[in-house]
């Protein structure tokens, strides 16, 4: 093969490497800014082309490919993106997986399931506060469940208006919002009575959201 041969074929070459290049950062950005823009489907559908048109794999895609699923409300697809993230030697990105995880099946309300998972998270990183928080937060609540469960009921009987309440805070609690719920119910207590029924209920978000003020 003569020099000019050689040369041809290098110009031809070096250039292609560049294109793939520039195309994977080019679509790495756009990922990027679709997230930060909050614009979760558009993030999902931005880092699934990144796996599928330049086989890009990372444990920093599979995180923020969670995030956009859940944000998205497809959480089936965003545990399996998270599963994949916890494996991550980075144990931040690990840690945080397993902290995401966990909150998907507290709004589930697979509570258990949800305390380990935010154990896992510190076990990965202690320094976590995130997780530690809503470890702290739901074993609590857990605890104080379980003893309510064994006292002794004798309480009012609750009016319909006093049900509804209750059933919309026990809403807010999946989501792990116990401030709000606190306040709905001492709101609904000032109008009614028979919300004392719940009165347990409400010294629980009590001792619970003592957790966030300290």
């Amino acid at each position: 093969m003569s020099w000019s041969k050689v040369l041809l074929a290098t110009l031809v070459l070096i250039p292609a490497s560049w294109t793939r290049v520039s195309r994977l950062n080019t679509a790495i950005e756009e990922a990027e800014e679709s997230y930060s823009k909050t614009e979760y489907e558009l993030s999902v559908e931005k880092h699934l082309a990144l796996i599928e048109n330049f086989q890009y794999a990372s444990p920093n895609l599979d995180f923020n490919l969670g995030l956009s699923y859940q944000y998205s409300e497809k959480p089936d697809e965003a545990a399996a993106s998270f599963d994949k993230a916890s494996i991550s030697p980075d144990k931040t990105i690990s840690s945080f997986s397993f902290n995401q995880s966990g909150v998907l099946l507290g709004n589930k309300q697979e509570y258990e399931a949800a305390l380990n998972k935010f154990q896992s998270a510190l076990i990965k990183d202690p320094t976590n506060e995130v997780a530690r928080y809503n470890y702290e937060m739901l074993a609590r609540w857990l605890k104080r469940d379980e003893e309510r469960k064994n006292e002794d009921q004798n309480k009012p009987e609750p009016s319909e208006f006093a049900k509804r309440k209750k059933a919309e805070a026990d809403r807010l609690v999946e989501q792990f919002r116990f401030k709000d719920a606190l306040n709905l119910m001492n709101e609904a207590l000032q109008q009614d009575e028979t919300v004392a029924a719940y009165q347990e209920f409400i010294s629980t978000l009590t001792e619970v959201t003592e957790i966030d003020e300290n």
